[in-house]
C-alpha cells in the first residue's frame, strides 16, 4: 500500500528542510521563494520499536518496516488558486496526495525572508487554506453545472451527487474546508473522482524556536511541533501521518525476514492479506494470530500455542494493530 503526504506550506517556513532532513533526500532549501518547483518524493520507515524486537526473537535475515511517502511541494502564495505564483502546478501536486502536513513557520528571523514580511501563524494557515477552499469552489460548481442535464432527466445516481455537491458548495462558500460538511463515508466516496482538496486529511507542523513553543495557533486537527533546526519531533510527525492516512500495521516474522504490513484500521483478515498478495483475499482459509507483544513473552511459538495465545481467526476477523499473522491459503 502506498499513501503519500504532501508537505505544504508558505514559501520559507521550512518545507523543503524539513523534507531533507525525514528523507535524507537532498533537494533544494534556499532562501527565496519558489525554489522547489517540482515534488520531490521520499520514503520514509515508520518507527516502531515492535518489528526490532521480533527480528531479534526471530533472529531475521531481513527486517522490513512499514513505509510512508512524503512529497514536497513548492509553497503556495494567495492567489495561488487563480494561477498567481505556479499556483495551477502546485494544486495539481497536492491533488495527487492522499493528505496534507501543513507546515506553520511561527519563529522570528529577520534573515529569513518571509513572503508577507511578518510572522503571523493564524493569517499564514488562513491563506493556504483559503486558497485550497477556492479552488474545490470551482470544480464543485464545474461538476454542479455538468449534472444539470442528468437531473433534470430525473437520474438518482445525478440527483443525489448534486445534494452532495450542494452541501459542501454551502460550506465552501463560508470559507471552511469541506471535511466540515461531515459527509458519510458512502458519501466521499460517490464524488471521490473529484478529488477535493480541502477533503484531504491534514495536519499541522508547527516551525518553532523555544521562544515560541507557547504560541498561540488555532486549528483544527492534529499538530506536531519541530524546532527551526528539526532535532526533534521527527517519530510524532510520521506516527502522525500514518494515524493521519488511517492506517495500521500487521506483522509477520521468520528467520527469512521480519515484516510490518500497512492496512487499512477496520481490515478484515482476507483484505490485511493482500498486503502480502492479492490471492490471498480470494484463496483464504483461515489465519493464525498471536499478539506480538504475547508471542515474545511467551518465548517461542511452541511455547505461545501451548499456553493458547495463538488463535485461530476466519474470514470475518478485524485484523489489529500489532497483530503477529500467519495466512493459510
Amino acid at each position: 500500500m502506498s499513501l503519500s503526504i504532501g508537505i505544504v506550506g508558505l514559501p520559507n517556513v521550512g518545507k523543503s528542510t524539513l523534507f531533507n532532513a525525514l528523507t535524507k533526500k537532498s533537494v533544494p532549501a534556499e532562501n527565496y521563494p519558489f525554489c522547489t518547483i517540482d515534488p520531490s518524493v521520499g520514503i520514509v520507515p515508520v518507527p516502531d520499536e515492535r518489528i526490532w524486537k521480533l527480528s531479534e526473537f526471530s533472529k531475521s535475515i531481513k527486517t522490513i518496516p512499514a513505509v510512508i511517502e512524503f512529497v514536497d511541494i513548492a509553497g503556495l502564495v494567495a492567489g495561488a488558486s487563480k494561477g498567481e505564483g505556479l499556483g495551477n502546478k502546485f494544486l495539481s501536486n497536492i491533488r495527487e496526495v492522499d493528505a496534507i502536513a501543513h507546515v506553520v513557520r511561527t519563529f522570528q528571523d529577520n534573515s529569513v525572508i518571509h513572503v508577507a514580511n511578518k510572522v503571523d501563524p493564524n493569517q499564514d494557515i488562513g491563506v493556504i487554506n483559503l486558497e485550497l477552499v477556492l479552488s474545490d469552489m470551482e470544480i464543485v460548481s464545474k461538476r454542479i453545472s455538468n449534472l444539470q442535464k442528468d437531473v433534470k432527466k430525473g437520474d438518482k445516481e445525478a440527483i443525489l451527487e448534486e445534494t452532495i455537491l450542494k452541501r459542501i458548495e454551502k460550506v465552501l462558500e463560508e470559507g471552511k474546508i469541506a471535511t466540515e460538511a461531515n459527509l458519510s463515508e458512502d458519501e466521499k466516496f460517490k464524488i471521490k473522482s473529484l478529488n477535493l482538496l480541502t477533503l484531504k486529511p491534514m495536519l499541522y507542523v508547527l516551525n518553532v524556536s523555544e521562544a515560541t513553543e507557547n504560541v498561540g495557533i488555532n486549528m483544527p486537527g492534529l499538530s506536531v511541533k519541530i524546532d527551526p533546526v528539526f532535532e526533534k519531533g521527527f517519530d510524532d510527525l510520521i506516527k502522525k501521518s500514518y494515524e493521519l492516512l488511517g492506517l495500521e500495521t500487521f506483522l509477520t516474522t521468520g528467520e527469512d525476514e521480519t515484516r510490518a504490513w500497512t492496512i487499512k484500521i477496520g481490515s478484515t483478515a482476507p483484505e490485511a492479506g493482500m498486503a502480502i498478495h492479492t490471492d490471498f483475499k480470494d484463496k483464504f482459509i483461515r489465519a493464525e494470530v498471536i499478539n506480538w507483544k504475547d508471542l515474545l513473552d511467551a518465548g517461542s511459538y511452541g511455547n505461545a500455542r501451548a499456553k493458547g495465545l495463538v488463535r485461530t481467526e476466519g474470514k470475518e476477523y478485524i485484523v489489529k494493530d500489532g497483530d503477529v499473522i500467519e495466512f493459510k491459503i
